[in-house]
Formats: structure tokens, sequence, C-alpha cells
């Protein structure tokens, strides 16, 4: 049987979109990443959909708190 939760570990795709006024929108994805996989060394960079500005844009990562 596996092991609960194994090797993965939890991160936040936060967005790099900014609103009219110059400011971040603040929303972000949570996923798992496995930190030991040799093709995850660096940080992840993703383009999803961010709903306040109604585009696709690039998410990066950062530690959950």
């Amino acid at each position: 049987m596996a092991k609960r939760g194994g090797n993965s570990i939890f991160i936040k795709m936060v967005s790099t979109a900014l609103k009219a006024d110059g400011k971040k929108t603040g929303y972000f994805y949570v996923t798992r990443k496995n930190p030991k996989s040799p093709n995850t060394t660096e940080k992840l960079e993703m383009r999803k959909y961010d709903p306040v500005v109604r585009q696709h844009v690039i998410f990066k990562e950062e530690k959950m708190k």
C-alpha cells in the first residue's frame, strides 16, 4: 500500500498580473510538487487563468506559510 502524502509538498502559485492601479491581483492556485524530482529543481512557472484580470498570465511558485 502506498504511503499517504508521499514526497510531494504543497506550493502556492501566485499571479504576476497587475490591476489597472498597478497593484498585484493577489490571485493564487495551490498545487503539489515533488521536491526530490530532478525535473523540479528550480521554481515553477505556469501559464494559467487569472479571473481578476480575465486573462491567462504567468503564475510563479511561492512557499506556503
